[in-house]
């Protein structure tokens, strides 16, 4: 975004499409791996086996991360492609009829007719393209789509997420594995709720409270599933 007169307003939104992919990856990492060493923990597996459990989650989980966030991005930015080919051949073969498409959407976000049409006109003449693109189909750089970007934020960021559960694994005697692993989580869900919350400008006692209890039940439904087939098959 460029510098008015040395003001620049730094939005929250000019990061959502980074910041979404972490806060989710870091969730997913921390949730998912989470509960299932508590599973496997519960079921009276080795020390061992639940840390080889825990790493082959880590890796398994980050490479599908990456992979379903690039392949998601990647589908919304060819469709953004899509629809600027449109736009451009569009622009080519009816140039007027495109200066009062655009001049009608600024005539309905409160122009007046003159007003409108001199601005549509005014921004035509200057990027064309980019006008529509912004102001008819709605992408713009700050919103569009980044492929590698969400697919090496979501890698990392889970991750990132799974360092506590692994380190409470490594640390922990097999004794205390289940409580020590599932009060680490707990510590760690409210510290990610409270950061995705804060950096994303939202309520953080209401971000926090969603993360945790959600997180919090996947891991307690996860540990009794793991304790029943354990106890069954003993």
């Amino acid at each position: 975004m460029p510098n008015y007169a040395g003001h620049h307003e730094k939005h929250r939104s000019e990061r959502s499409g980074w910041l979404r992919a972490a806060v989710l990856g870091a969730n997913d990492g921390l949730v998912s791996v989470g509960a299932l060493v508590l599973g496997v923990a519960a079921s009276q597996a080795s020390h061992s086996g639940v840390l080889i459990a825990g790493v082959s989650a880590w890796i398994a989980g980050a490479l599908s991360m990456a992979a379903g966030e690039y392949v998601s991005v990647s589908t919304q930015a060819d469709t953004e492609q899509a629809d600027l080919a449109i736009e451009r051949r569009e622009l080519k073969r009816h140039p007027e009829r495109e200066r009062e498409e655009l001049a009608q959407i600024y005539a309905q976000r409160g122009l007046d007719a003159e007003l409108a049409d001199k601005v549509a006109e005014q921004l035509m003449a200057h990027d064309a393209l980019g006008a529509h693109a912004r102001d008819e189909i709605g992408i713009s750089e700050t919103v569009a789509a980044k492929p590698l970007q969400a697919a090496w934020a979501s890698a990392l960021a889970f991750t990132l997420g799974v360092v506590p559960p692994l380190l409470a694994i490594w640390l922990t005697p097999s004794a205390w594995l289940v409580p020590v692993v599932f009060v680490v989580c707990l510590i760690f869900l409210a510290v990610l709720g409270a950061l995705g919350a804060w950096t994303g400008g939202a309520n953080i006692r209401k971000g926090t409270q969603r993360v945790f209890f959600w997180g919090a039940l996947a891991m307690l439904v996860t540990a009794g599933v793991g304790a029943l087939f354990g106890v069954s098959g003993a």
